[in-house]
């Protein structure tokens, strides 16, 4: 393991963050704080994470409907997220946003998407511009299964891979798209295998793997700055959530989802085989799980002080002006 004790605390904290920041939102909709529609990134946490060790600032992430974990891996604040989900001026979006658009250029985080595939071109575009002006950064595409029937991922994965555009593909194949299971809708039992078609570099990663995710993304991202092209990553994953919070999951396999909690937990996985390491021990993660949820009881706490975006302000950042 190549790792530093210090790069596996960072990491165990990112990802112990994204949990729980997730599990904070539940509680909040539960004690009837905090409204509107939320999508959970829990049980994925590795992947937004693995992939985004990789990235500085000036690589650019394009994210989905499910985005809460890919800003905290990209560097977004999560008090200023906390406080755009509770509607405030202090929010990434001024509070204007909400779940579904939390946003921050200057971690070049694009933004989550409430479009399905949206973020493929959005990133396909990103990545032109790096390559058009020299910079050697790269732009991820974060995505679920469902998305890559959608027009748009076709269209941006033939772009990319013609210019060799310095792009990832990352699919989180979670098995579900919305309601209905992946092979149901998908024709081909891995996703990269449409990869083909375009002339394109693609791997399946365990999704659930901190370790396997971070070497296969760390390869890729590295051909893409070298000028190799865009790589199509297929992290094979699980939500512990239903598709929203409230979601009863009438559709899912109790068994099926209890062994996937149970047992292939990525936060367990990452612990087991970071404390084999020797470098961390049982009490370096507790540790951090209290400074975690200190964390988010004060960005929670923060958000419901802060004021309310002023009437005023309605039209502000809601339109672009080229003058």
């Amino acid at each position: 393991m190549d790792f530093s004790r210090d790069a596996l605390i960072r990491t165990y904290r990112q990802m112990r963050t994204i949990r729980r920041f997730e599990e904070k939102l539940q509680e909040l909709v539960a004690a009837g704080k905090l409204g509107g529609f939320l999508h959970l990134y829990a049980g994925e946490e590795a992947i937004a994470t693995a992939v985004c060790a990789h990235l500085s600032d000036g690589d650019h992430v394009g994210s989905t409907h499910r985005g809460h974990g890919h800003c905290i891996a990209k560097g977004v604040d999560p008090r200023a997220m906390m406080a755009e989900l509770f509607g405030r001026s202090t929010g990434t979006n001024k509070g204007k946003g909400g779940s579904m658009h939390i946003a921050d250029v200057e971690k070049g985080m694009l933004g989550a998407n409430g479009i399905v595939g949206g973020g493929i071109p959005l990133v396909t575009g990103a990545a032109l511009s790096a390559q058009v002006r020299g910079t050697k950064n790269v732009a991820v595409a974060f995505f679920g299964d469902g998305a890559t029937n959608q027009g748009q991922f076709h269209e941006s994965l033939t772009m990319a891979a013609n210019w060799k555009l310095p792009a990832l593909y990352v699919c989180e194949n979670n098995g579900f798209g919305e309601f209905t299971p992946t092979e149901f809708a998908i024709p081909v039992k891995d996703i990269v295998d449409r990869a083909a078609s375009y002339g394109m570099r693609a791997v399946i990663a365990d999704g659930m793997d901190f370790f396997d995710v971070f070497e296969k993304a760390g390869n890729a991202i590295d051909a893409a700055r070298a000028g190799e092209g865009p790589t199509l990553l297929e992290c094979k994953t699980y939500r512990f959530c239903g598709h929203f919070v409230g979601d009863p999951t009438p559709y899912r396999n109790k068994q099926e989802a209890e062994d996937w909690i149970q047992n292939r937990d990525p936060l367990d996985i990452f612990e087991r085989k970071a404390a084999e390491s020797g470098l961390l021990l049982g009490d370096d993660f507790r540790t951090i799980d209290l400074e975690v949820d200190e964390l988010l009881n004060e960005a929670v706490d923060e958000a419901e002080k802060a004021p309310h975006p002023a009437p005023e302000d309605v039209l502000t950042d809601v339109y672009v002006r080229y003058s």
